[in-house]
């Protein structure tokens, strides 16, 4: 089992966003018995909060299922537990190996490197323009679960 841990700031507007996105379409892949996807923070401040009502508003507008979730920290041990561990900006991914004390075995991505660019996801929560923050999403995952096909022989 392929296991992914979608990691933002405070876990309510981006990596919310992402864990429901790549569970849909990984779904019409007929895929969920290969993954397990979740998301977590690197901050503290929105721990036990649902999703961003603004995720929540664009995911229903798309007809993507919400994930329900609580925010939730990053921890040392989801370094151990998990495959990828993807950040959506180059602050997270600095929190992020922080957090995990390191990056020994290479597990931490940012996720529009799957897109074949290094730019930050949108991020929502400063700019209230959850429609750039969709398709910088839809974008990473959708070549993330690319890279995941190839590379882990699941096609």
């Amino acid at each position: 089992m392929i296991k992914i841990l979608f990691i933002c700031h405070g876990n309510i507007c981006r990596s919310t966003m992402a864990e429901s996105v790549m569970t849909h379409l990984i779904k019409l892949k007929k895929l969920e018995h290969a993954f397990y996807i979740n998301s977590a923070a690197t901050s503290r401040e929105e721990i036990g909060n649902p999703p961003h009502y603004g995720t929540v508003n664009k995911l229903r507008e798309v007809n993507i299922p919400l994930i329900p979730h609580r925010a939730v920290q990053m921890t040392a041990q989801d370094y151990a537990a998990y495959d990828y561990l993807i950040g959506m900006d180059t602050a997270n991914i600095r929190n992020m190996t922080r957090i995990a004390g390191g990056d020994s075995e290479s597990k931490i991505y940012k996720l529009l490197t799957f897109a074949g660019s290094g730019r930050d996801v949108a991020d929502p929560w400063y700019t209230g323009d959850f429609d750039a923050t969709y398709k910088d999403v839809m974008e990473g995952c959708r070549g993330l679960l690319q890279y995941i096909l190839e590379h882990d022989h699941l096609i």
